[in-house]
């Protein structure tokens, strides 16, 4: 879809379908007769938007970038990102401190506000002619990402981070049985990360990478994997926040590296197949990764668990280097 059609209308097409989904779950909270098959359902048509919403809005990114800007605008959208994962749970304890139907309405109003802004937008390079659909063509993207080395390699780093890396999960763990803290810590504990992150997007939108991004995007997984050590050993919750801040801040140099890298080295009319295949990979990861750092945490316990994911993090970067000189070897993102 996002190939063959308008990339922004897919995206508006989205966003109006959670605008209206949430509304139907505020009209349903505020009424009372909202029941779990509902939620349930709801969900399934937030999960098939964002599916298709995803790669398309990742295609539109080139396209109203100027030339050569790219990782700056990468930033920029990354940090709009992590702004948004900041202030959207605090607003909506707020809003539901009002009334539950609260936040549902407030999803509603900024998605179909969102929609109304990427009408708006008017990318530099036009649509161009699409072919026929073929069976061939949808699997296309899967093909050109095994077929280049540097995206294939690019994408399975990501997922392989984030299904043995990420710490998202072992806050709550943390907070209660290690550093013996309450809720308002855990809070800063779940909000670091994106405040490292948000930090470090700013910088990357003024001062971008120019040399050896490849090699670059390697040492921050690594410097990822090195704070996932430090706070899982950490029994002191300043060093804790500031461990996950760096990680968040380290994964940002990554996906910056990353999304540009993929979306320079794949054709404009590939973009949302490649993309799909990429948030496929992502967002799998993000969900088994935290179905692993569960499992292990039971297993094992909270500590050695975490630092177990930190230590494999490292490992899996070094192996790329090895397994991947192209990537290691990226000089420029031109």
């Amino acid at each position: 879809m996002a190939d063959r059609y308008e990339r922004k209308r897919v995206v508006q097409i989205s966003q109006i379908a959670v605008g209206l989904t949430a509304a139907f779950l505020a009209w349903g909270s505020y009424a009372g007769w909202l029941n779990v098959p509902e939620i349930f359902a709801a969900v399934l048509v937030f999960g098939a938007a964002t599916a298709f919403e995803s790669p398309a809005a990742a295609s539109l990114l080139p396209a109203v970038t100027p030339d050569g800007m790219l990782q700056k605008g990468t930033a920029l959208f990354t940090g709009a990102f992590q702004a948004a994962m900041i202030s959207g749970p605090a607003l909506g304890g707020l809003a539901y401190a009002v009334t539950p139907a609260a936040p549902y309405a407030a999803v509603a109003v900024f998605a179909f506000l969102a929609s109304l802004l990427n009408g708006a937008i008017k990318p530099d390079r036009p649509v161009s002619a699409r072919e026929p659909p073929t069976l061939a063509g949808v699997f296309a993207g899967v093909g050109f990402v095994r077929r280049n080395p540097a995206i294939f390699s690019t994408i399975s780093l990501d997922l392989f981070t984030v299904l043995l890396g990420g710490v998202t999960a072992l806050p709550p763990i943390y907070a209660r049985d290690i550093l013996h803290t309450g809720p308002w810590d855990l809070g800063v504990l779940r909000g670091a990360p994106a405040v490292g992150a948000l930090l470090m997007a700013a910088v990357l939108a003024r001062y971008a990478i120019h040399r050896r991004v490849g090699m670059r995007m390697l040492q921050a997984v690594i410097v990822f994997g090195l704070a996932t050590v430090v706070f899982a050993v950490s029994r002191s919750i300043w060093l804790s926040i500031f461990a996950l801040a760096i990680l968040g801040a380290a994964d940002t140099v990554s996906m910056v590296i990353r999304i540009s890298l993929v979306q320079l080295a794949t054709p404009d009319d590939l973009r949302g197949r490649v993309g799909a295949v990429n948030f496929l990979f992502v967002n799998a990861s993000y969900q088994l990764g935290e179905f692993e750092s569960g499992m292990t945490a039971a297993l094992f316990g909270a500590m050695p668990a975490a630092a177990l994911k930190g230590v494999a993090t490292i490992a899996v970067a070094l192996l790329w280097m090895k397994l991947f000189p192209a990537l290691r070897d990226v000089e420029r993102l031109e």
